[in-house]
């Protein structure tokens, strides 16, 4: 059996223990990142916040050193009695600094080398890795200026995170929303974890999936979704390129993955072999629906006091397709199992049966390990043999997943 990856090794799946330099900068949008930071601490990251001149024009020191539980930094040569140097010891203590919202003022002093402040000098004498959130006006960020700036801070090697979209607080419409602070959250994840999977495509189902009886009613299971989304999640922040094939979920789309929206088993059967030519490795999550109605009636079905039949027709099994027809011999076919008894035996039968490298297999019977919730405890089940793993966190079980994968390849 392969040895488990160390835990001071694994791939972290929050920011618990990291120090975060953020950067605050003078936009109305720094108020969105109080919330970041009460996040971050809420993860038990420890946060400083260095704040330019105009950032304290929108929101107070103080209310960052309440939230931060740390003082809050904003002058180049204020005292320090232990004689430390601001502009050089808080880069070296830090493991990331984020200059988040990073303004168009900001972005060309970072773009032109200049050190006239002390966020500024933080970031030329930086030597942890640096990123950036534009904020601004949408004519301010599409000005050619600001775009070649932008060009430049790249060049250098800082990170750029792009704005969103949408309503400003000017009235205008366009490019310059502060991103999210889920896509954020990820790029900054996907910079601190091993990039074991540079290189790999993977393609990973999720969901459930509906079977339309007429246009009101399906039939579908109780599938959210979260074991298949945590394994693209922390796929794609180890360097995956990442295809997630999703049911009907009310989950948002993961950043930094490629998510495609299906609603039948033939839908999602589709897209699967429409997206695994080049894939490295096909994890099938999703709790695929095994039968669909022979007939989908065009109209709403109408009670009329009898019984009622439903006839019903086998659906695609794409996991069986896939160990039958795997499009290179080096890709591996990852299925799973949600099982009420016999689990280890249930899943071997289905490894051989469905021609799979790997199957996952847990408790639907379980209350913190069936349906909806965010924990799970999975038995991995090979040619080899089974491992148990703990109980832990989705995305915490979907690290060793990953881990275990990679030991099959």
């Amino acid at each position: 059996m392969a040895m488990p990856v160390p835990a001071e090794e694994r791939s972290p799946v929050n920011l618990a223990g990291k120090h975060i330099l953020l950067g605050v900068t003078g936009s109305i949008a720094s108020y969105k990142t109080l919330d970041w930071v009460r996040r971050l601490t809420s993860q038990s990251a420890r946060v400083t916040v260095v704040m330019t001149r105009s950032a304290e024009q929108f929101v107070s020191r103080l209310t960052f050193s309440s939230l931060s539980g740390s003082p809050v930094y904003s002058e180049m040569f204020s005292h320090h009695p232990d004689g430390s140097m601001a502009h050089i010891d808080l880069g070296r203590e830090a493991d990331l600094f984020l200059i988040a919202p990073a303004t168009a003022q900001t972005i060309a002093r970072l773009a032109h080398g200049l050190a006239d402040d002390l966020l500024a000098t933080l970031a030329l004498a930086a030597r942890i890795p640096v990123f950036l959130c534009p904020a601004m006006n949408p004519a301010m960020y599409a000005h050619a200026a600001t775009q070649r700036n932008l060009s430049l801070v790249r060049e250098y090697g800082y990170q750029v995170i792009a704005p969103g979209q949408g309503s400003m607080a000017c009235g205008d419409e366009g490019t310059g929303r502060l991103a999210d602070w889920a896509e954020v959250e990820e790029r900054l994840l996907a910079r601190l974890c091993r990039q074991d999977l540079q290189g790999r495509k993977i393609v990973c189902t999720a969901g459930p999936t509906r079977e339309p009886i007429d246009p009101v009613r399906y039939l579908s299971n109780r599938s959210s979704g979260k074991m298949g989304y945590a394994l693209a999640r922390t796929a794609a922040r180890r360097g995956a390129d990442v295809v997630l094939i999703s049911g009907p979920v009310s989950l948002p789309d993961p950043p930094l993955v490629t998510t495609i929206h299906v609603t039948t088993a033939q839908e999602m059967h589709d897209q699967v072999f429409a997206h695994i030519a080049d894939a490295d490795i096909v994890i099938k999550a999703a709790a695929v629906a095994d039968y669909r109605p022979r007939i989908q009636h065009e109209h709403k079905l109408k009670k009329d006091g009898g019984s009622l039949s439903l006839d019903l027709e086998e659906n695609p099994d794409i996991l069986a397709e896939l160990g039958r027809k795997r499009p290179n011999k080096g890709m591996l076919v990852v299925g799973f199992a949600a099982e009420s008894q016999d689990h280890v035996q249930q899943a071997r039968a289905k490894l051989e049966r469905k021609q799979a490298d790997l199957i996952v297999v847990n408790d639907i019977l379980g209350s913190q390990t069936g349906f909806d919730v965010d924990t799970n405890q999975v038995v991995l089940v090979d040619r080899q043999g089974s491992t148990s793993l703990p109980l832990l966190s989705k995305e915490e079980t979907a690290n060793l997943i990953l881990d275990h994968i990679l030991t099959l390849m």
